[in-house]
C-alpha cells in the first residue's frame, strides 16, 4: 500500500485528544534506542527492538508473554490504549475440550467439529495443534487469574456453541474476550513487557524475502516512527469491517495485516470465506450506532430461539435436529432466506427471544447483553430483540506454517485472525479465542529459538539492537513512505475518506455478501476500479492526528484487500462454508483445495493448493461422527 494512492473513511473527522509533540514521544516510548530523524514535512524517530509485535489483542499478548518468558523483551505496539483490543468483542467463550460437563470430549472431537464445519479445506496441522493445545491454555489462563464460571463442584463451566459436539464452550458470562485480554495484559505487566499505544503501522521495511522492522506513525503527535527489528510478528486482526453491516468498531479490523504482508512478500489464503455472523443488532430502537453490533451466540447457546415475523420458529425448516445451534453459516444463510423471502421484520431482522428461560439464570449467564439492551429500553429477559446477518470474522488471512507462524518472509510472523487455516471454509465459535493462545504461545517459543540460535551474546532489552542499524536502503524505503504520509494528509480534494469508505462497505455488502454470484462479483470489480480512481480527489480533514487521516490510511489497506477477496470469490465456483454462489449452489469435491493469492510487479496471481490429511485419531473421531443433540436444551 502507498498512502498516498489510498483514502479511508469510518465516522466523523475531528481532532485527537491526547498529548502531542515530541515530548508526549519522548514519555510513551518504553523500549529501545531512540534517534531522531528529519525528512522534510515529517519528523520521525528510530525505535529499535529484537522483535516487533504489531497488535495488542489476545494473539500479541500471547506471543509476548511467551518471549518473555523466554528471556526475550519484545515491543508490543496497538492502535488503541493497552487493554482496548478488538478481543474484548469476543464475548460468548473459548473453546476448549476440558470434559467438565461432558466427559466423553476430547481434543480429538474437538478437531474433528472444526474440521467438519470447515468444511475440510482447513490446515489440519493448525487445527490440531489448536485443539490439542486447549486444555492447557486454558487451565493456563485460570493460574493467571481469569475468572472462569463455575459448575457446582468448582469445576470450569462450560455451554453448548453452535455444531460442536459437546459443551465445549468456557466462558465468563457473555464477557469471555474482555476477561481474557484483562488476563493476558495483567500477565504482560507482570513481566514488564514493553509496549507502545496509539501507533498505526503503514508499511513494513521489506524487500520481498526478508523484513527488517516497520514504518508507522504516532497517532497523538503524528510523528513518524521507524522500528527497526529483524523479527516481527503480525498479530492486527482481520477485514470484517470493510463490509457495511458488522460487528467491529469502523476504525478496526479494516485489513491492515493482510495488507501489509501482501505488501511485504507474503501470501494471502481463502480470502473468499468471510463469516456473517447470524445476530447482529438491527432496528429503529437500537440507532445505529448499533447496527450489525454482535449479539453473542451465548445468547442462543443458552437456550434463545430465532422466530420470523409470522410466528415462526423457522429453523425446523432449515436443521431440525440441531435447529438455532447449528453452524453460523446455516444460521446466517437462514436468516437471510427469511428475509428475503418477505417474512421479516419492517427493520430487515428477524426476532430472537430467551424469554422461556428463567429471569436469573439469564441474567447470570448474559450479564452484558442484559445491560447492553436494558440501556435501550429493552428487557431481554421479557420481550424478543431483532437481529440479522453481520460481518463478524474473516477466515482468510495470511499464509502461515502453524508450528512457527512463518510467511515464507523471512523474519516475518503472523498469528490470531490477521493468518488463514485454522477454520477453513467457517469458524466454529469459540475457536478465534482459543487460536489466540494456542498458536500465539507456539509462534513465541519458535522466536525465542530463531534468537536463541542467532550469535546474539546478549538477550533482553539489548539483545539483537546492537547490529540493527538503519541501511541506507532502509532508511530511503521508510522515508518515502514518510513522504507519502504527508502527501496523503495534505490531500485537499473534494472526497471525504468517509465517503469512500462507506461507498467500499456498500460495495462489498452489495456484490460480496452472504449470496453470491459471478455476475455480482465482477460488477464489484469493476466498481471497485472506479472507487480507486475517486481517491485521487480525497481532502483529507485536519493533520496525522485527526481521525480522517487515519480513515484515509484505513481506505488504503481495504482497497488494497478487497481486490483478492472479490477475485478469490470469482476464482471458487461451488458453495462451500460462509461462501455461498447462488450459480453455483452445491459444493464441488473437485474444490477441496485452498486459494493462494501473491503480488508482484505484475499484479495479482491467484493458484490453488491441495489440502493435508488430518492424523490417524483424528480421523477416527470423524469417522465416529459425533454430533450435536440440540435438544438436550428442551
Amino acid at each position: 500500500m502507498t498512502p498516498s494512492e489510498s483514502d479511508a473513511d469510518g465516522s466523523p473527522d475531528g481532532e485527537r485528544t491526547g498529548d502531542a509533540g515530541e515530548s508526549g514521544v519522548e514519555n510513551r516510548l518504553t523500549h529501545g534506542s531512540l534517534e531522531s530523524a528529519s525528512d522534510g514535512a515529517l519528523e520521525y524517530d528510530v525505535v529499535t527492538t529484537p522483535v516487533l509485535v504489531v497488535g495488542a489483542g489476545a494473539a500479541g499478548a500471547r506471543v509476548a508473554i511467551e518471549l518473555a518468558e523466554g528471556g526475550v523483551e519484545p515491543l508490543v505496539i496497538g492502535k488503541r490504549d493497552h487493554g482496548d483490543a478488538h478481543t474484548t468483542w469476543a464475548a460468548g467463550g473459548v473453546n476448549a475440550a476440558l470434559g467438565s460437563l461432558d466427559d466423553e470430549d476430547d481434543w480429538t472431537i474437538h478437531a474433528a467439529d472444526t474440521l467438519n464445519e470447515g468444511h475440510h479445506i482447513n490446515d489440519p496441522d493448525a487445527v490440531e495443534l489448536t485443539a490439542h493445545e486447549m486444555p492447557a491454555r486454558v487451565r493456563e489462563l485460570e493460574s493467571w487469574g481469569m475468572p472462569f464460571d463455575r459448575t457446582d463442584d468448582g469445576r470450569i463451566n462450560q455451554r453448548y456453541f453452535g455444531a460442536q459436539s459437546y459443551r465445549r464452550t468456557c466462558f465468563v458470562g457473555d464477557r469471555t474476550g474482555e476477561a481474557m485480554l484483562e488476563t493476558l495484559v495483567d500477565r504482560a505487566r507482570d513481566l514488564g513487557i514493553p509496549k507502545r499505544d496509539n501507533v498505526m503501522i503503514t508499511r513494513l521495511l521489506s524487500d520481498g524475502t526478508r523484513v527488517a522492522g516497520a514504518v508507522g506513525f504516532d497517532m497523538e503527535s503524528g510523528r513518524g516512527l521507524l522500528f527497526r527489528s529483524d523479527h516481527v510478528v503480525l498479530a492486527a486482526g482481520g477485514f470484517s469491517a470493510l463490509y457495511r453491516r458488522h460487528s467491529s468498531r469502523d476504525d478496526e479490523n479494516n485489513g491492515d495485516a493482510q495488507a501489509l504482508a501482501l505488501e511485504a512478500g507474503a501470501r494471502l489464503l481463502d480470502l473468499e470465506f468471510v463469516q456473517f455472523h447470524p445476530t447482529g443488532m438491527v432496528g429503529e430502537r437500537y440507532g445505529e450506532e448499533w447496527d450489525g453490533r454482535l449479539v453473542t451466540e451465548a445468547v442462543r447457546g443458552e437456550g434463545g430461539r430465532l422466530f420470523n415475523a409470522e410466528g415462526e420458529r423457522f429453523m425446523e425448516r432449515y436443521s431440525p435436529d440441531q435447529m438455532e445451534l447449528d453452524a453460523r453459516d446455516v444460521v446466517a444463510r437462514a436468516i437471510a432466506r427469511e428475509i428475503s423471502e418477505g417474512r421479516g421484520t419492517e427493520n430487515g431482522g428477524v426476532y430472537l427471544d430467551i424469554s422461556h428461560r428463567d429471569p436469573n439464570y439469564i441474567q447470570d449467564r448474559l450479564p452484558s447483553m442484559v445491560e447492553r439492551f436494558e440501556s435501550l429500553g429493552v428487557d431481554i429477559t421479557a420481550e424478543p430483540i431483532e437481529v440479522a446477518p453481520t460481518a463478524h470474522y474473516t477466515m482468510g488471512g495470511v499464509d502461515v506454517d502453524f508450528h512457527t507462524g512463518e510467511t515464507g518472509v523471512e523474519g516475518l510472523y503472523a498469528v490470531g485472525e490477521t493468518v488463514a487455516g485454522v477454520h477453513g471454509a467457517n469458524r466454529l465459535g469459540g475457536n478465534s479465542l482459543a487460536e489466540t493462545v494456542a498458536i500465539g504461545k507456539l509462534v513465541g517459543e519458535h522466536v525465542v529459538d530463531e534468537l536463541d540460535s542467532s550469535e546474539t551474546d546478549v538477550v533482553g532489552a539489548d539483545a539483537g539492537t546492537a547490529d540493527l542499524e538503519v541501511t541506507s536502503q532502509q532508511r530511503a524505503l521508510a522515508e518515502r513512505e514518510f513522504q507519502a504520509l504527508s502527501a496523503l494528509a495534505d490531500s485537499d480534494g473534494d472526497v471525504p475518506p468517509t465517503e469512500l469508505l462507506d461507498e467500499l462497505r456498500q460495495l462489498l455488502w452489495n456484490h460480496a455478501g452472504i449470496l453470491r454470484d459471478e455476475d455480482d462479483l465482477r460488477t464489484g470489480l469493476e466498481k471497485l476500479a472506479v472507487l480507486r480512481d475517486r481517491t485521487a480527489d480525497l481532502r483529507v480533514e485536519g493533520d496525522r492526528t485527526s481521525k480522517s487521516f487515519e480513515y484515509a490510511v484505513d481506505l488504503s489497506f481495504g482497497l488494497t484487500v478487497a481486490e483478492p477477496m472479490l477475485r478469490a470469490a470469482v476464482e471458487r465456483a461451488e458453495s462451500r462454508g460462509a461462501h455461498h454462489r447462488t450459480d453455483y449452489p452445491e459444493t464441488d469435491p473437485d474444490w477441496g483445495v485452498n486459494l493462494l493469492v501473491s503480488a508482484d510487479q505484475s499484479g495479482l496471481s491467484i493458484r490453488r493448493r491441495g489440502v493435508g490429511d488430518p492424523s490417524e485419531p483424528v480421523r477416527e473421531a470423524l469417522e465416529k461422527g459425533y454430533e450435536l443433540d440440540y435438544h438436550h436444551l428442551e
